[in-house]
């Protein structure tokens, strides 16, 4: 029977990740592809983007066509709780895209198709690249917020106010996340990246997209393979205040002498 496939570490074997500074070529364990790559497991596999984004991706795209939800927080975290999706990786990249784009399209401001929804995910695989957050400062979710402004706006390389507007919206972006940085968690991205865009809509465009919970708690900190920066994360899952005086007061007691 196969083995599941570890969402944390190797995909293959569950060992932990290896990051290196240059590139070496490795040869993807499934598919058998040889590339320049930059992260490998202790034990030798190696997966490639492809491969190590396929299972969670087919549900993604599944969601983002299909959802009738329109709050994008509500979507993402939805994408964000299938079981195959990676804890790190750019398959999140897709996920905040796949979010807003479904949110505007199931809203009366936003006229995009699911059509918009795959060239946007086209434009992403361009310049998202697993381990890439690091090795050049650019997460894969900015290029994504960038991605949804610039198919709603129809900007293009030349368009005046529409490609401005689309650079602020993911200048904003890579300053959220660059806050949230230390050890990188794309999952505080993504809920970062969407309150940004968010937020942009609607003093741009008067668009309000209607976000339920904006005190979101993440329930995934445990899985973290870099370590969870915890109480320093906006999101981090804090533990009920404890009142030390509970065990320690006695209520006063009247005593009958008859």
């Amino acid at each position: 029977m196969a083995m599941p496939k570890s969402t944390e570490h190797c995909m293959v074997c569950g060992s932990t990740l290896e990051y290196f500074k240059t590139a070496k070529t490795v040869t993807c364990t499934y598919c058998a592809k040889s590339e320049a790559g930059h992260i490998q497991c202790s034990q030798g596999h190696y997966i490639c983007d492809a491969c190590h984004s396929k299972d969670a991706m087919k549900a993604i795209e599944d969601l983002a066509s299909t959802t009738e939800l329109k709050d994008p927080v509500e979507i993402a975290e939805l994408m964000m709780s299938h079981p195959g999706l990676p804890m790190l990786g750019c398959e999140h990249a897709y996920v905040a895209a796949g979010a807003l784009l479904a949110a505007l399209r199931n809203s009366p401001y936003g006229n995009i198709t699911t059509g918009q929804i795959r060239e946007a995910f086209d434009r992403i695989g361009r310049q998202a690249a697993g381990g890439y957050c690091g090795l050049t400062g650019v997460c894969g979710i900015v290029p994504a917020v960038g991605a949804c402004f610039s198919i709603f706006l129809g900007a293009h390389c030349g368009t005046d106010r529409e490609q401005k507007i689309t650079m602020e919206a993911v200048t904003k972006t890579a300053g959220a996340i660059a806050d949230l940085t230390g050890p990188s968690c794309c999952k505080a991205y993504v809920r970062s990246a969407i309150s940004v865009a968010v937020q942009e809509f609607g003093e741009k465009f008067g668009i309000v997209l209607p976000v339920k919970d904006a005190s979101l708690v993440c329930r995934q900190s445990e899985r973290h393979p870099h370590g969870c920066r915890e109480e320093k994360c906006p999101y981090y899952k804090k533990e009920a205040a404890k009142d030390i005086f509970a065990e320690s007061i006695h209520l006063p007691v009247t005593v009958c002498h008859t």
